[in-house]
């Protein structure tokens, strides 16, 4: 049996405080160490949003006391084999990396964007980091050869709906048109 092939992803997003934390967490655990998985910042809020570390400790039992918003600068010297923008704001960054990565976009809203009240702000995280695990699941899910196009696809299959409750193997769920009411039930 040949050992299961590690590959290094870069999570990047503007301030690497909510989504690109999120994803490198959820896609670390997902993944079982077949990715080593970073996040950072194209302009570092300099902390992490506590409801952030309250969404994977709750919802996915992570521990992520140790997590840190990060520039991108830090990593600028590693060949990534992946690096995948979450919000919209970083996924026309001009920055060259070493080596050539695969580029990928997995575009989330920004929870405090989504909840109209204070009460539904957990929810708002909840469902965004529940966005961004139906991703991972599905990225971790295919095969060495199909990885370089998953990058780009697993992004434009999961459309922000807010309510990714079914079960990690039914994917077709995941599949349906977006609803459009759906940023208007918090």
């Amino acid at each position: 049996m040949n050992p299961i092939p590690s590959y290094s992803v870069l999570m990047l997003s503007e301030k690497n405080s909510v989504r690109s934390i999120l994803a490198e967490y959820i896609l670390r655990a997902v993944s079982r160490g077949r990715f080593d998985v970073r996040s950072a910042g194209l302009k570092p809020a300099g902390h992490v949003d506590p409801l952030v570390l309250e969404t994977l400790s709750n919802r996915y039992g992570i521990d992520a006391v140790g997590a840190r918003s990060k520039s991108w600068e830090e990593f600028k010297l590693i060949e990534f084999d992946f690096v995948i923008t979450t919000c919209d704001g970083a996924r026309d960054n001009r920055i060259t990396w070493r080596g050539n990565p695969v580029h990928g976009h997995w575009g989330s809203p920004f929870p405090r964007d989504l909840a109209c009240t204070p009460d539904g702000l957990p929810q708002a995280y909840v469902d965004v980091a529940s966005q961004i695990s139906a991703r991972a699941s599905l990225f971790c899910s295919f095969p060495d050869e199909k990885l370089v196009r998953a990058a780009w696809e697993v992004g434009t299959r999961f459309p922000f709906r807010g309510d990714y409750s079914a079960p990690d193997s039914d994917y077709e769920e995941y599949l349906a048109p977006a609803s459009a009411s759906a940023a208007k039930r918090y």
